[in-house]
């Protein structure tokens, strides 16, 4: 009866799915439009709303460090900085809101999406950002870790060896 139960769970984990994107399916309707007009680093850009510029921190991940004057430049940082450079600079993008509408920094917390890409998730799955949660703000974390998962698996980006 035990290797049988062990039997069913290999199997199942070999036809489950490595990462559920449905959960991206049902388009959010809280977005709100903006406009790229700087990419600070990995995980901060600037945006346009309605003729206000505000930076916005991308929520649920983590890139190495590039602009903090304190610490050095971070392993795989500027591959970060420019990878969220061509994904975003100078695009419409949308932003949804988690929980929390500010870090203790005043930057703006959202998901950023160009298109259907969710950016947050991109990086992630590239290997470009480690998750990194802070709750409230948790709404998508269960994908992300699925996809720095593969990322660890495939050796990409940051999991490169």
């Amino acid at each position: 009866m035990k290797w049988i139960f062990i039997a069913i769970v290999i199997i199942g984990m070999i036809f489950i799915p490595q990462i559920d994107f449905d959960v991206l399916s049902a388009k959010p309707s809280n977005l709100q439009e903006s406009y790229v007009t700087r990419v600070v680093d990995g995980d901060t850009i600037e945006v346009q709303i309605d003729g206000n510029k505000y930076k916005v921190r991308y929520i649920g991940v983590d890139t190495p460090e590039t602009v903090d004057p304190r610490r050095p430049v971070g392993y795989f940082g500027k591959e970060a900085s420019a990878k969220n450079k061509e994904l975003v600079e100078g695009k419409a993008v949308r932003l949804e809101k988690d929980v929390s509408d500010t870090d203790r920094y005043d930057r703006l917390l959202r998901y950023v999406y160009v298109g259907e890409m969710m950016i947050n998730l991109e990086l992630i799955r590239l290997g470009y950002a480690k998750v990194a949660t802070y709750p409230p703000d948790v709404k998508y974390v269960s994908i992300f870790l699925d996809a720095e998962r593969e990322a660890r698996s495939t050796g990409r980006g940051l999991w490169a060896e």
